[in-house]
């Protein structure tokens, strides 16, 4: 397969992306803050916890208002956490590496209408799990929970965006793969959840088949270094935290958020380490 050139192109959309990733990593914040305490994310207005103001919106804007307020309510002067910019940003850079990566998977250009549509899906599916991933590792560090109100609408905006994506771009092996990437990676947390559930949440289950369905439509490497992978970060964390004598052998850790780092080392790099793997092996 050979990739299509740096361009202008690619770089006002991946700009384009970022920036809208900008505006997501905002609403996040909000997210993040009001789902685990049952308070709608939609109403009222953002406040200031301190004075309970209404944040103007040119009070508003994504991490240039932080820095403009000197990181302080306009009204009351109350520390703003740093939180708040650095979810922005983050969030920004994410959709822009989103964009560039799905970029680099395509197909010389020019490419027909229903592959380009095909990419679109694709791109809006892969800017949900990552848009979703951030929600879920902050809540996951903050809670222990991992909700459902995130997790399960996963499972259909995932599902929907690329079937239609593979089917547009012909590619049903992809769709057998997200089936059996979704079914096996939920089996196998389901099944570890049975026989140590002071270890494994049902939180960690419904979100292990989100990831096997993104995973598995990406390819058999990605699904097969995903999964490790999870295991490998929440496993030199933990190390870590008892090492540090922060956490003890019986501790529990939020693990969903290693399970998202895990799942996106597998859709950015795991085909070409699976394929390296293999070659040195001497199967590949």
């Amino acid at each position: 397969m050979t990739f299509p050139q740096l361009s202008v192109e690619l770089g006002i959309g991946v700009a384009f992306v970022g920036v809208l990733g900008l505006l997501i990593g905002s609403f996040l914040n909000v997210v993040v803050y009001r789902l685990p305490n049952g308070m709608s994310v939609v109403s009222p207005p953002s406040a200031c916890p301190g004075c309970d103001s209404e944040i103007k919106a040119f009070d508003n804007v994504p991490v240039l208002s932080w820095i403009a307020l000197g990181g302080k309510c306009r009204d009351c002067r109350e520390p703003i956490s740093s939180r708040y910019p650095l979810v922005e940003a983050g969030v920004g850079v994410f959709f822009a590496l989103v964009a560039f990566w799905l970029w680099q998977t395509l197909p010389q250009m020019p490419l027909a209408t229903n592959e380009v549509v095909a990419g679109i899906l694709a791109l809006v599916a892969f800017l949900w799990l990552a848009g979703v991933s951030v929600a879920l590792a902050l809540i996951d560090l903050d809670t222990h929970k991992l909700p459902n109100a995130i997790v399960l609408p996963s499972y259909v905006v995932g599902g929907v965006l690329l079937a239609v994506a593979g089917v547009l771009s012909g590619d049903t092996e992809a769709l057998v793969r997200a089936g059996v990437g979704m079914a096996v990676m939920w089996l196998a947390y389901f099944l570890m959840a049975m026989l140590y559930p002071g270890g494994m949440g049902f939180g960690d289950v419904k979100l292990a088949g989100v990831l096997g369905l993104y995973l598995g439509f990406i390819g058999w490497g990605a699904l097969a270094v995903g999964a490790f992978a999870a295991f490998l970060f929440g496993g030199i964390y933990a190390i870590a935290l008892v090492l540090l004598k922060k956490a003890g052998r019986k501790s529990g850790i939020p693990f969903g958020p290693w399970m998202l780092a895990g799942a996106w080392t597998g859709i950015f790099a795991g085909n070409t380490l699976w394929t390296s793997y293999l070659a040195l092996l001497g199967a590949a």
